[in-house]
């Protein structure tokens, strides 16, 4: 039984839905908590991923779906509030009747210095949830370290230069530290020893090559970092069936949120969440690397521990997978109390 110290995963992450007035200091409250990185979509039209964090700060954008340098929009976050974030007059965050989406993290708000690697870095560290955020500055030094707070080893790490343009490139356990995905990109995973210098993280930091999209010299890099906590969060793969009545994923929880990425062939990433869709089927999806707004989708089952696409879709189910997905409850809690299906 998948038993957990995170009885109360909206503690630490959380989806709420909003819409826009186009009015000034809007703000969207319901988060359950002081959020210290906000990732915002628009559900209704086609408009860019928003990545704003608390290391960062407010009005420091950066955009999942694209490899544009950090852009400063004094109308984007005014700010990081107790229960939630209020929004300024952007039109692709709080334009009057924009249907939107905000996935919210808590980390440890502005962070501190961290010097556990070569590198120094600035890292806002949550050790319960297993969620940090990572900045410091390149050096294209092969070998070189950056540390990240977790005390455990991350499973995930997305990494994007912001001093330039690049692309996310994103580091995940089940496929070893000579491989990649780029967050932005349909790519099938790529091999290079540059990125993470062909070197697992560790407990205190993670590793680095030469390569300019994670290491470039003088120029400034964010990290959002994540260690697998059970009952409230998992890093895995899977193989799809090729069959309509799909590869179950075994989670230890009810999803509240996943993406998933096929590795083997090019393909979108796939976000769904449960408040887009509070029950089975899941109906909508939006895709983490391009501008689209929701999707319509008709193949998905959350379960109490798990979740099944019911399509042979290759984007889903026929080939290799990784995601990434946070819990809604999870199928045991501390108090051992098994949650519900959906």
């Amino acid at each position: 039984m998948a038993y957990t110290t995170i009885n109360k995963s909206t503690d630490y992450f959380n989806t709420k839905l909003y819409t826009g007035n186009g009015t000034d200091n809007h703000a969207i409250t319901g988060v359950g908590f002081q959020p210290d990185w906000v990732w915002l979509k628009a559900r209704n039209q086609a408009d860019y991923h928003y990545s704003l964090d608390a290391v960062r700060g407010v009005t420091k954008c950066i955009f999942q779906n694209d490899t544009s340098a950090e852009s400063t929009f004094a109308d984007s976050l005014k700010s990081f509030d107790s229960d939630g974030f209020t929004l300024g007059t952007s039109g692709d965050l709080n334009a009057s009747s924009q249907t939107m989406a905000s996935w919210n993290w808590k980390a440890n708000g502005a962070g501190s210095s961290n010097t556990d690697g070569s590198i120094t870095s600035t890292v806002s560290a949550n050790t319960t949830s297993g969620f940090s955020i990572v900045k410091w500055t390149g050096n294209s030094t092969s070998g070189a370290t950056v540390g990240h707070g977790l005390g455990v080893v991350p499973k995930m790490i997305i990494v994007k230069t912001t001093a330039r343009t690049g692309n996310w490139v994103t580091y995940h356990h089940t496929l070893g530290a000579t491989k990649y995905l780029e967050l932005n990109n349909t790519g099938a995973v790529g091999t290079s020893t540059a990125a993470w210098n062909d070197t697992s993280p560790t407990s205190s930091v993670f590793s680095l090559g030469s390569w300019s999209n994670t290491n470039d010299n003088g120029y400034g890099m964010i990290a959002y970092c994540f260690a697998e906590k059970t009952g409230y969060s998992k890093f895995g793969s899977y193989v799809g069936n090729n069959n309509a009545d799909g590869t179950f994923v075994y989670t230890g929880f009810k999803p509240a949120w996943i993406m998933i990425k096929q590795t083997s062939d090019t393909n979108q990433w796939f976000i769904f969440d449960n408040k887009r869709n509070t029950f089975n089927p899941e109906t909508l999806y939006i895709q983490a690397n391009t501008s689209d707004g929701d999707n319509a989708f008709t193949s998905l089952d959350f379960t109490s521990n798990g979740f099944k696409f019911l399509t042979s879709n290759a984007a889903f189910n026929n080939g290799s997978y990784i995601y990434m997905a946070f819990a809604e409850a999870p199928l045991v809690g501390s108090n051992n109390v098994p949650c519900t299906a959906r």
